[in-house]
């Protein structure tokens, strides 16, 4: 088996200041690496043109098409291109990094996403787009796989690499370069696209969040194609019963046929699923804009007196009506007078009663703040508090305070991470508390993973205290199976002796061997790499002369990788059986001339009774067996012939 070298890139440095990394992914155009930017020491994306594709001037333009459509954007869901450079003559472009997941990597893990999820991915996704629109950019391939979920919680659309700036309509030559499965009827059939196309794949790619799957199946692309020119998207409903029609009439809005029928651009579907959002409101409009969709007005009908002119009413009627009654009563000045001393008994009476109760109450409001619940404090939350100012919140209680270091999963190190008594403790005037600064999580020990079945290291690390991420990738490294060959942090690093709890931990793991191929037909070859997860390649395959193996049989197979990873391209080196050699002619010549220019010919040489030496000066070769002209492999013995 030949194997192919290592990644000459991991290592370098591109213009003496992007130094790569490691392979993050690969793509049909590029490759994308982690790498340090050393001038802003902060991690990035190097996306790295293939070599072989460099020479090409239409992927160069299209390459550094990507960098000029999202560098333009600068939008908070677009990802940010920061550099755009050429080194030893391949392109190269340089983006924020993103740890995370796609869309598509999303979809695989859930299948189908919640309302909410969807919503919340779906206005990321859509306000991106409006930002490209506003500024004249289509991005024409948008789909599952180019909307990035970072780690952090953002939303990005990445590859703008089929981007393109558009006054009204936008032809190319290259319409089906997206992916089949969210191209709009225009692109199929015309290879037109705008902003409105690009809301049809929104579309699409909303029905296959809500449902979890496409709207449109088949076996041939060309099938999904011809169903997208002709056929009407159906409800989400339709498969999802408890979806709501406003959803439907979104989906079905940004997936009409006719690009008419749809929103003009992405930030009028953007209000719409907002809108949708939000839900229905009093006072509220909800009309989609499309030709045949509708919605409900309610406007209110009701005037509602406040509760302030309420209770004016209320109090000036009474108000009145005491005035009437007291007018009516007192009329003479017997009645005054007696009115007049049962006030002045009523007022000593209560004169007297309010120093009774204000005695009382000072009695009781000594006892409260120096003896009672009221001599006490409650402990404040100060979790997430900047360290001295929360010191200073327990000091301003009279309390005595002293720092403490405690590990903490969710406070950042160095902030206020908790108190002894807990917050909310009611404790004394003047006590003890103990303010604990975060350290971050506490740092637990690995265990050894390497060499582990997968099932046991998953175990391993879990029960170790950390999180189990995924399984990165599957490499054929001639080990065993299901193995773990490197356990690797959050940014795909090889861990420690020690690493912070809960803390996330990815696996790369064997794939065994590859198989062993030699001798075998080119069929039978590639269902034995098929079935470990190669895929044969046959443009890619070599031939060879082999003096052991018959033309057409298997010699070994050739990768272009390394490391070699389930889901690789592989070819194979076929044999052309051995190499043969014509016998020259040698009649005429003496038998010591006869013989050297047969052996130099490669040839084994029997002289037959007449030995080399004087003898065979004599002697004149008349034909050999096998004859002159006749193709034989090197090494065959040639008979001489004297009559």
């Amino acid at each position: 088996m030949n194997s192919a070298p290592t990644d000459p890139l991991i290592g370098h440095t591109l213009d003496e200041r992007y130094v790569v990394r490691s392979r993050i992914a690969r793509g049909g155009m590029a490759m994308v690496y982690l790498g340090n930017d050393i001038r802003l020491e902060r991690r990035v994306a190097i996306k790295i043109m293939h070599p072989h594709l460099a020479e090409d001037e239409s992927f160069t333009r299209r390459f550094e098409q990507e960098a000029r459509s999202a560098a333009g954007l600068g939008h908070p869901n677009v990802v940010n291109v920061f550099d755009q450079g050429v080194d030893r003559g391949v392109p190269y472009l340089v983006m924020e990094y993103l740890p995370g997941i796609t869309l598509r990597e999303l979809l695989k893990q859930q299948k189908r996403l919640t309302t909410d999820q969807a919503f919340e991915i779906g206005e990321a996704v859509l306000a991106g787009l409006a930002a490209a629109h506003s500024a004249g950019i289509v991005h024409r391939d948008l789909k599952p796989e180019n909307v990035l979920l970072a780690d952090d919680g953002r939303i990005k659309i990445g590859d703008f690499g089929l981007a393109r700036a558009v006054s009204a309509n936008t032809a190319t030559g290259q319409a089906l370069l997206g992916t089949i499965a969210y191209l709009s009827p225009e692109l199929v059939t015309r290879g037109i696209a705008d902003a409105r196309s690009d809301l049809y794949a929104f579309g699409i790619m909303l029905f296959e969040m809500l449902t979890g799957q496409q709207p449109f199946q088949g076996e041939q692309p060309m099938q999904i194609a011809y169903q997208h020119a002709h056929s009407e998207v159906p409800a989400p409903s339709s498969l999802v019963p408890d979806l709501g029609a406003d959803i439907d009439e979104l989906v079905r809005w940004c997936c009409s046929r006719e690009p008419d029928a749809r929103p003009r651009d992405a930030s009028e579907a953007l209000e719409q699923l907002r809108h949708i959002r939000s839900g229905a409101t009093l006072g509220a409009t909800r009309v989609f804009p499309a030709a045949g969709f509708s919605g409900e007005s309610v406007t209110p009908s009701t005037t509602i007196l406040t509760d302030l002119e309420q209770r004016s009413l209320v109090s000036g009627g009474l108000v009145q009506a005491a005035a009437t009654k007291h007018s009516a009563t007192e009329t003479d000045s017997v009645s005054r007078a007696r009115a007049t001393g049962s006030r002045r008994t009523r007022r000593g009476r209560w004169i007297a009663l309010t120093v009774v109760v204000f005695l009382s109450l000072s009695g009781l409001a000594g006892w409260w703040w120096g003896q009672g619940p009221g001599s006490q404090v409650s402990i404040p939350e100060v979790a997430g508090v900047e360290l001295a100012s929360a010191q200073l919140t327990l000091e301003e209680l009279a309390l005595v305070v002293t720092v403490t270091e405690c590990s903490s999963l969710e406070v950042e190190p160095g902030l206020a991470a908790s108190t002894e008594p807990a917050a909310g403790t009611r404790v004394n005037r003047g006590s003890e508390v103990q303010l604990c600064r975060s350290t971050g999580p506490e740092l637990l020990a690995v265990p050894t993973l390497v060499g582990l079945s997968t099932d046991d290291a998953i175990a391993a690390i879990e029960g170790a205290g950390f999180t189990f991420g995924a399984v990165l990738e599957q490499r054929f490294d001639g080990g065993s199976a299901d193995t773990v060959i490197v356990a690797l942090n959050e940014v795909g690093e090889g861990l420690g002796p020690t690493y912070p709890e809960r803390g996330r931990v990815d696996l790369i793991v064997s794939a065994g061997a590859i198989p062993v191929v030699t001798g075998m037909s080119e069929d039978a070859a590639a269902t034995a790499l098929e079935a470990v997860g190669l895929i044969l390649d046959p443009t890619l395959n070599t031939d060879a002369y082999d003096e052991t193996i018959p033309e057409g049989q298997a010699i070994g197979v050739l990768v272009f990788t390394d490391p070699v990873r389930v889901g690789d391209s592989v070819a194979l080196n076929l044999s052309r059986g051995p190499q043969l050699f014509a016998i020259p002619d040698v009649s005429g010549l003496n038998v010591n001339e006869a013989a050297q220019t047969l052996r130099a010919a490669g040839f084994a040489v029997s002289t037959g009774i007449v030995p080399e030496g004087p003898a065979g000066a004599l002697f004149e070769v008349k034909s050999t067996s096998p004859a002159a002209g006749e193709m034989r492999k090197a090494g065959t013995e040639v008979a001489l012939r004297y009559i």
